[in-house]
Order: C-alpha cells, then sequence, then structure tokens
C-alpha cells in the first residue's frame, strides 16, 4: 500500500519547505482554506487534490535543503605535524576514513584510509606511525557553504568521498555518501513510518 500523508504530515512538510499556506495553495491550485481544513483533518480531499499538494510540496522542499541541514559536526581534525598513528587512532575511534588536516586553522590536506595503508605497506620496517601526516596528505576535500544545493553537494560526492562545510574560513561540518544516503532514505522512510 502506498504513504497517504496524515494532515500533521501536509503541515510538517509545508514547514519544512517554509511555505505558508496561501503559497502551497497557490502553487497547488487549490483554496488557502481547503489547506486550512486539510491540516486541521476537518476535509478529506479528492485523491487528485491531495496529489497536486504533494507534488507543489516535493517541488517546494527540493530546492530547500542545504549542507547545513545534511552535515555532520563536529568535523575530527588533525594537525600537520600530528603523527599518522595518532589519525588512525582517530580514524578508529570515530568510524570514519578520511580526516581533514590543518596547519593552525588553515585546511592544508586530507589524510585517508587508502594513505595509510600504502604508506604502511611501501615502507616495511620503518615506523610510519610516527611520520607526521602532512608526509601522506593528500589535497582538502572540495569546500562548499552552509547555504549549498543538496544537487550541489550530491554532484560533487559522485567524484569525492566528503566535502568540507565551511563558514568565515572555519570547518563546521563535513558530508560523506553516507551522510547523503541517510538524508536521502533513512530520514524519508522514518517520516513515512511515523504516519
Amino acid at each position: 500500500m502506498s504513504f497517504i500523508p496524515s494532515p500533521e504530515d501536509i503541515r510538517r512538510m509545508r514547514i519544512r519547505a517554509g511555505l505558508t499556506q496561501k503559497e502551497l495553495a497557490e502553487r497547488a491550485g487549490v483554496s488557502q482554506s481547503l489547506i486550512a481544513r486539510i491540516e486541521r483533518g476537518s476535509v478529506d480531499p479528492r485523491l487528485s487534490t491531495l496529489k497536486r499538494i504533494l507534488s507543489a510540496l516535493e517541488d517546494a522542499m527540493r530546492g530547500k535543503v542545504r549542507a547545513k541541514d545534511v552535515m555532520h559536526s563536529p568535523v575530527i581534525t588533525v594537525q600537520v605535524k600530528d603523527p599518522i598513528e595518532k589519525a588512525a587512532q582517530l580514524m578508529w575511534r570515530y568510524g570514519i576514513s578520511q580526516i581533514p588536516v590543518l596547519n593552525g586553522d588553515r585546511i592544508v590536506g586530507t589524510v585517508f584510509e587508502d594513505s595509510i595503508i600504502k604508506a604502511v605497506l611501501d615502507n616495511p620496517g620503518e615506523e610510519v606511525g610516527k611520520w607526521p601526516v602532512e608526509k601522506i596528505m593528500s589535497e582538502v576535500l572540495p569546500i562548499v557553504s552552509p547555504e549549498e544545493s543538496l544537487e550541489t553537494i550530491s554532484r560533487l560526492l559522485m567524484r569525492e568521498p566528503a566535502v568540507l562545510v565551511i563558514s568565515r574560513g572555519k570547518i563546521i561540518g563535513i558530508i560523506t555518501k553516507s551522510d547523503l544516503i541517510a538524508h536521502k532514505l533513512l530520514i524519508s522512510y522514518s517520516e513515512r513510518k511515523r504516519a
């Protein structure tokens, strides 16, 4: 059976989309009073009307999700002179596969699990864990603002493992493919389940 939203679901979606009842009514081609009555639960709309309302809500929400809505914060980081061992421990503890590298407050690179594994395998007998992370770090991950659209972030994540969210020169969040999956699938699933 398909998901049919409750009056509360419609109200919640409208608010999340940033629309007033009047704006939703205009987009769906219905009266504002009908939207108000639907949200109160005092009227059951026809299926064709409900489809127009849901379509208008989906269109409005598509452009509303931003980086700040899906980012993971705080971001685990290391400094350029920190030992690789520290980066590896942080990856293990937090279940992450990359860590931004800072020089003071400035982002200068990224350490990946693969880089650590390669350094260990290519240098048998050496104490790779004592090396500074700058010796194996890669380029900085792509950077976006907190207001960047989910569409742009999705395109970046097709090519990169993660995206950093920066505000006023400081890292305020990170978005990985897992965060995007959680937002796209798990959150919408849990919202449907609550109905």
